[in-house]
This record gives C-alpha cells, structure tokens and sequence, in this order.
C-alpha cells in the first residue's frame, strides 16, 4: 500500500538493533534515507516534510537516560500522519511484512478526530498511522 506521510517536525528513537528499524522505517513504512552517520550511530530518515532519526544505543551521541528500547522507556508513540487511509489495505499491507498490528480507532490529533491504527516497529515502539479528519466529528 502507497501512502505519504504528511506532518511532523521529527523524532528521535532509540534503538538496540539499527539495521532492522532502518529495513523496518524504510521499507514498511517508505521512509526515505536522508542522511547516514554511522559514526556517531546515527541515520536520519524522511518522512514527508518530517525526519524520523534512529540512534544506536551506545553511540556517540546516545543518551541512556532517555530508557530501554523495546520496554516502552523511549518514546509512548510517534503519530504519522497518511494518505490515502484504508484501514483494511494497511493492515493487509502490515500483516504482509510481519508487522504486530494494534487498535484502531477513531483518535484525537493535530487536525481533530479521524480514523487511526496503531502498530509496533521492530523493537516493540509504538506508530500511529492517522487519516484525515473526520467532517461529521
């Protein structure tokens, strides 16, 4: 399923494994490379108009009092806002590539109610994929 995401300025995730939330980001969810810093551990991803920035834990630059990846200490979720949003293709899509699907919804975001569904990356980080707003909400 071919979707773009739409809005965010950016987010840092923590992460234990880099290479499978780089396959994960890029593949699953069609973030493009932006930039690569293995040095410092770090890869920065496009989003949109948005970056989504993965930090190997142990890196240069990590900070281990941010928490644990994969035990929710990282981060609650990142919303990622998409379009088209067909519940039933995304999760059919998802469900393809071996990703751990959560609820959906109809949720409360930055441009009012609309349709949303949560899923998990690699190492157990919480996404919200969220549609556009609801007229009748």
């Amino acid at each position: 399923m071919k979707f773009q995401i739409l809005d965010i300025d950016h987010v840092v995730i923590r992460a234990a494994n880099l290479e499978a939330m780089t396959r994960f980001y890029r593949e699953v969810l069609g973030c493009a490379l932006e930039k690569e810093q293995r040095d410092l551990g770090l890869i920065q991803l496009r989003a949109g108009r948005s970056l989504i920035d993965l930090l190997q834990v142990g890196g240069k630059i990590d900070r281990p009092e941010s928490g644990v990846p994969g035990v929710g200490r990282n981060m609650d979720h990142v919303c990622l806002r998409v379009e088209p949003f067909d519940a039933d293709a995304l999760k059919t899509w998802l469900i393809e590539q071996g990703v751990r699907i959560g609820e959906q919804a109809t949720r409360y975001g930055a441009d009012g109610y609309g349709p949303s569904l949560y899923l998990f990356d690699p190492e157990g980080n919480m996404v919200e994929l969220k549609g556009p707003p609801d007229a009748t909400a």
